[in-house]
């Protein structure tokens, strides 16, 4: 078949999050408004300005892996290897079965925002304590970005396209445009592809703090992120890893897949702006969402729903709500908005992954995940957010927004498809 002409759709999903470790219970927690954030367990953080995060919960890597591999590899790879394992089985993939055409055709390509950063805290400390020669020898290989989509293949036996995209909270969207466009140029036929972090340590939230990013409203954990909110303060911290199976249509279909949704368009672009804050008027994220459309060949009424990237900052919400007025006019009043961030709190690298989820979920089941947490209006944010309760609406075309620090703008098209 010629390359242009090769379709990618969605056939597999896997989440673990702050509210959910599987995809049915994190729609499920989605679906009943149910925030994730707490105090933190995994330290001490009574020193620090902000003491609650959206931990994963009653989650033991050992359920998973073995004892001796889930105590070598950072926490962001076991999330990511956990991920990619419900979305394959999801997909109805078992790599076991595959024959060497299939595992030459099937890639991973898994991305993080910061990588073994629990790890990298680990073994400094025990260079400080003791020097040099107490480094673990697996310190740099198990630290790496690349290692989850590296360990994912290993695991799995894939010889296809295999690496990890870096582009801070927008890197998983980044991982699955270029996981498109390997299956559209013939590339792969099917890849794994997500995003992991796992950044709620000691330095992470201490770095995230002093930036001053970080909402601090410590007696009232659940309700601290919320976007588009007059009183929003900053974002809630957040881990965990999204994946999805992209196959090229006549693949999925021959094998009888269940297809979720197409990925139908993807925009990219850059504030060249700010190291941290985003463009003011969202130049960025406008041009990423303009792009999106043209690429999928769709007109701004045609979107039913957008998947915001919200993350509950005072500049963030702001910026994306006028860039979206840019893009769809009028029409921006009359579909549907949420930030899912309110609920898993901001997964960074893995954020764009399991928001995507979201958005096709939305397709596939006709209800639009809420905002929650909204008690103030604001001005500067007065569109349809879906404040506060699901909504029941028929979506045939759902956009997905992810932007990162250093002004990287990420935005993907999903569409129905017919029976």
């Amino acid at each position: 078949m010629p390359t242009q002409d090769r379709r990618v759709v969605v056939t597999g999903l896997g989440a673990l999050t702050p509210i959910g470790n599987t995809v049915p219970a994190f729609w499920e927690a989605m679906m009943a408004g149910r925030s994730g954030a707490a105090p933190i367990t995994h330290f001490d953080a009574s020193a620090y300005p902000t003491t609650f995060a959206a931990e994963i919960k009653d989650f033991d890597p050992e359920d998973f892996l073995d004892r001796k591999e889930a105590r070598r590899l950072d926490p962001f790879a076991q999330f990511a290897i956990v991920a990619a394992d419900e979305a394959l089985a999801d997909a109805g993939l078992n790599p076991a079965e595959f024959s060497e055409e299939e595992r030459a055709q099937t890639g991973v390509v898994m991305g993080s925002g910061i990588g073994g950063m629990k790890l990298f805290q680990d073994q400094t400390v025990v260079y400080a304590e003791h020097g040099p020669r107490r480094l673990s020898p697996f310190f740099v290989p198990m630290m790496i970005i690349d290692m989850a989509p590296g360990l994912i293949s290993i695991r799995h036996g894939l010889h296809g396209p295999n690496y990890a995209t870096v582009s801070a909270c927008a890197t998983s969207n980044n991982a699955i445009a270029d996981a498109t466009m390997l299956i559209r140029s013939g590339l792969a036929d099917t890849i794994i592809a997500g995003g992991t972090d796992a950044s709620i340590t000691e330095i992470g939230l201490g770095g995230f703090g002093n930036m001053k990013a970080l909402s601090t409203r410590n007696d009232d954990p659940q309700a601290a992120s919320r976007p588009f909110d007059a009183e929003r303060d900053g974002f809630v911290m957040g881990e965990g890893a999204g994946a999805l199976v992209l196959e090229e249509y006549e693949h999925a279909r021959a094998r009888g897949a269940h297809v979720y949704a197409e990925v139908v368009g993807m925009g990219m672009s850059a504030d060249a702006y700010h190291i941290s804050a985003p463009h003011p008027e969202g130049l960025g994220a406008r041009l990423a969402m303009q792009q999106a459309l043209k690429t999928a060949g769709i007109g701004p009424d045609d979107v039913d729903y957008l998947n915001m990237h919200g993350t509950s900052t005072p500049l963030g919400d702001a910026a994306e709500t006028k860039a979206i007025k840019a893009v769809f006019g009028e029409h921006a009043y009359t579909m549907n908005l949420s930030s899912t961030k309110s609920m898993t709190g901001h997964l960074l690298g893995a954020a764009g992954a399991v928001e995507a989820i979201a958005a096709i979920l939305a397709i596939e089941r006709g209800r639009i995940p809420p905002t929650i947490n909204f008690e103030t209006p604001d001005p500067e944010c007065d569109l349809n957010y879906t404040f506060n309760e699901p909504q029941e609406r028929t979506v045939d075309v759902a956009l997905s927004n992810a932007f990162g620090f250093g002004g990287h703008n990420t935005c993907i098209v999903f569409k129905k498809v017919e029976a």
